[in-house]
């Protein structure tokens, strides 16, 4: 977490660069890093069993993320 970009990353910038040629549309990339551990700590405050959080936690993380480049988009 030091900044840099790890293999992973490097695959994600080349496949959004192919397509930003395909589509018209601008591509916005999203850190999603930690996304799951806060979403695990948002459910774990609002005491949701380990069942329930285990079914829910991917869209937790998403909203997460969602919310994150909303909050940016704002004016």
């Amino acid at each position: 977490m030091d900044g840099s970009v790890g293999f992973q990353g490097e695959y994600v910038l080349k496949f959004k660069a192919m397509l930003e040629q395909v589509v018209e549309c601008e591509i916005i990339l999203e850190d999603e890093r930690l996304t799951t551990s806060q979403a695990n700590k948002v459910m774990l405050e609002a005491d949701i069993s380990r069942r329930k959080r285990k079914q829910a936690i991917d869209k937790l993380a998403a909203t997460l993320i969602l919310q994150s480049y909303l909050d940016r988009k704002r004016p």
